[in-house]
C-alpha cells in the first residue's frame, strides 16, 4: 500500500486514499455516516461542538526563525515545539489503523506564486472539502507533485485529554509551525478550520518570500474591459455575496495576493454563509449546492431532504463549500489586473456609519489597518449577535505578522496606481441593531455597482467631520436619504449620541494599538465633535 510520506510521519494507516474524485469521496463519506445528501445532491456534515472557528485554541510554535517576524499577542499566541510535537505524535498514533485521506493541491492561482499543500484527513468529508476549496491539480501535476511545501493534518476525533498540562485551552489544538512546514488540527471538525490554516499560512509566505500583499477579501474583474475590484471584509459583511456578480467574472471569494502583476486567488473554491440563503437574492450562490459540495450544519427536512436556510438552532454560521467552477462566471485561471477600485466592507451595528463613502489614500490607510466591523452571529463560537469590534486588515486572525507592514505593502499599491477606496457598510441604518434595519442589498449592489463602473467619480460630495469620510450626494437607484445615515434615524439626537461613541471608540482603538503609526495617517480617521 501506497502511504505517500505517511511513513515518515510514523502513520500507518488502514488504508490511505489520494486525490479521490468527489463521487467516491461522497459515497465514501455517506458509507462511514459522516452525513447526507440534500436535496440537491450536495452532501451536508454535523460538526458537532464546533460549528465556527476557536481563536482560543490557535497557536504558533515560537521558535527562534520566526520569532522576531510574527505580532504576537492574543490573536497569533505562542506554544512551545514540544507541546507542538507532542500532540503532533499523538494524532499521528491516534491515526494508525484507521482509514486515511489525503489531498495534494496548490495555494496561489499565479503560477509565479503557488504553494504546494499536502492536507491529511481522518474523514472523506474533510478531503471533500479541502477537494473543493484548494486549486487541483490535474493527473500530470498529481504526478510530479513531488515533495509539498506545507504538511496539514486534521484529526478531529483526536481529542487533547491535557490541556491544561501543555499550556491550552481546551480538548481542541490548531498549531502552526511555520518553521517545521506543519500545521495540526485536533478536536474540531470544523471545516473552516483548514481553510483558514492554509490562509495564515500563505499570509506569512507571500510577504516574507514574495513581497506580495495577502489580503482578506474577494475580487471580480468586468469580463470585457478587465477591471479588477476587490472586496475586504469579515465573515458575514458581503465579501461572498457581492463578489458574486453575475455581470462580473468571479476571482475568488476570500483569500487573494496582490502582486506587480495583480491580483490572484490562493484558493480554486468558494466557502459561503447559508443562514437565510435566497435563490432570488444570491442565486450564484443557491445553485452552487449541489453534488460536490459539501456543506455544514444545514438543518434538512428528513423526508424532502429539502434544507431550510432559516434555521439556524444548530448555528448561525450554517455554510457551503464548492469548487469555484460551481461559478458560472467564476474566471479561471482565478487572476485578474491591477485593481481599479477597492472596497473595505463593514456591518455597523451601530448604524452610524454612512452606506458607502469614498476615503482618501490616508483614511483608506486609516480603515485598513482599524477593521472596524461587527461579529456577525455564529462565525466564532459564543457569538449570538453582533458584537462591534476591531479587526486588524480585515482579517487579524488570520494575519501573523505585524499589521505595519501588511499596511505598508497596501500604501504604496495605492501610491503606485492610483486605486479608489471606498468603505461600504453592509450593517444598520435607522438605528442600532435591534432598532433598525439591515441595508437593503438591492441598494448596496447599486451602490457598489456604481463605485466599480466609475459613476461615483461625476456626483457631488460632502465631507462627514466626525468619520472624516466624503459622503456621496447622490448614487444611481439608490434614494438620497438613505446615503446620509443621520437622515434615516426618527431622532437626529440619538444618531449623534451612538455617532460619537463609535468615533470614541475608533480613537480609543487607535491609540492602543496603533500610536507608532504616522500623524497623516491617525489624523484621516473619525474625530468626535
Amino acid at each position: 500500500m501506497k502511504t505517500y510520506g505517511l511513513g515518515k510521519l510514523g502513520i500507518k494507516p488502514s488504508a490511505c486514499y489520494r486525490n479521490l474524485n468527489p463521487s467516491i469521496l461522497v459515497e465514501k463519506a455517506l458509507e462511514r455516516g459522516e452525513g447526507q445528501l440534500t436535496d440537491t445532491g450536495a452532501l451536508n456534515v454535523l460538526t458537532g461542538k464546533y460549528t465556527g472557528r476557536s481563536p482560543k485554541d490557535k497557536f504558533i510554535v515560537d521558535s527562534k526563525a520566526v520569532h522576531d517576524k510574527i505580532a504576537w499577542g492574543s490573536v497569533n499566541m505562542p506554544t512551545k515545539r514540544k507541546v507542538f510535537n507532542e500532540i503532533k505524535k499523538n494524532i499521528e498514533d491516534y491515526l494508525c489503523g484507521k482509514e486515511v485521506y489525503i489531498f495534494d493541491g496548490f495555494a496561489g492561482a499565479d503560477p509565479k506564486y503557488t504553494r504546494k499543500f499536502r492536507i491529511i484527513c481522518e474523514l472523506a468529508s474533510q478531503a471533500l472539502f479541502i477537494n473543493d476549496l484548494l486549486i487541483r491539480p490535474t493527473a500530470e501535476e498529481l504526478e510530479a507533485f513531488g515533495d509539498p511545501d506545507f504538511t496539514l493534518i486534521a484529526a478531529p476525533g483526536y481529542k487533547v485529554p491535557n490541556p491544561e498540562e501543555l499550556g491550552i485551552h481546551s480538548e481542541a489544538a490548531i498549531m502552526i509551525d511555520y518553521e517545521k512546514k506543519m500545521v495540526i488540527i485536533a478536536g474540531s471538525q470544523y471545516a473552516g478550520e483548514i481553510k483558514k490554516s492554509v490562509f495564515s499560512v500563505m499570509n506569512y509566505l507571500m510577504p516574507v518570500e514574495e513581497n506580495i500583499l495577502p489580503m482578506h477579501c474577494s475580487a471580480n474583474m468586468d469580463p470585457e474591459t478587465g477591471d479588477t475590484a476587490v472586496f475586504f471584509g469579515l465573515s458575514g459583511t458581503g465579501k461572498t455575496t457581492l463578489s458574486a456578480d453575475p455581470n462580473r467574472a468571479l476571482i475568488g471569494d476570500d483569500e487573494h495576493g496582490w502582486s506587480d502583476d495583480g491580483v490572484f486567488n490562493f484558493e480554486g473554491g468558494c466557502y459561503a454563509k447559508c443562514i437565510d440563503l435566497e435563490e432570488e437574492r444570491e442565486p450564484e450562490i443557491y445553485h452552487a449546492i449541489k453534488f460536490g459540495a459539501m456543506a455544514e450544519n444545514l438543518i434538512i427536512d428528513p423526508d424532502t431532504r429539502k434544507p431550510d436556510y432559516t434555521d439556524g438552532s444548530l448555528t448561525e454560521n450554517t455554510r457551503v463549500g464548492y469548487p469555484i467552477n460551481f461559478i458560472s462566471n467564476a474566471k479561471i485561471p482565478g487572476y485578474g489586473g491591477i485593481p481599479k477600485v477597492v472596497i473595505f466592507l463593514t456591518a455597523d451595528a451601530f448604524g452610524v456609519l454612512p452606506p458607502i463613502s469614498k476615503l482618501s489614500r490616508n483614511a483608506a490607510m486609516y480603515q485598513f489597518v482599524t477593521g472596524f466591523t461587527a461579529k456577525v452571529a455564529g462565525t466564532e463560537r459564543g457569538i449570538t449577535e453582533p458584537v462591534p469590534t476591531f479587526s486588524t486588515l480585515f482579517g487579524e486572525p488570520f494575519m501573523p505578522c505585524d499589521p505595519g507592514m501588511y499596511a505598508e505593502m497596501l500604501g504604496d499599491r495605492l501610491d503606485k496606481y492610483g486605486t479608489q477606496v471606498y468603505l461600504v457598510n453592509t450593517g444598520w441604518s435607522g438605528g442600532p441593531y435591534g432598532v433598525g434595519h439591515r441595508m437593503k442589498l438591492s441598494y448596496t449592489r447599486a451602490m457598489v455597482t456604481a463605485a466599480l463602473n466609475g459613476s461615483l467619480k461625476n456626483v457631488g460630495y460632502k465631507h462627514d467631520d466626525r468619520f472624516n469620510v466624503e459622503i456621496p450626494l447622490s448614487c444611481p437607484d439608490v434614494p438620497p436619504e438613505i446615503l446620509d445615515p443621520k437622515q434615516t434615524w426618527a431622532d437626529p439626537d440619538a444618531y449623534d449620541e451612538q455617532a460619537q461613541k463609535l468615533a470614541e471608540m475608533f480613537v480609543e482603538n487607535f491609540q492602543k494599538k496603533y500610536a507608532h503609526m504616522p500623524d497623516e495617517i491617525t489624523e484621516a480617521g473619525p474625530k468626535p465633535l
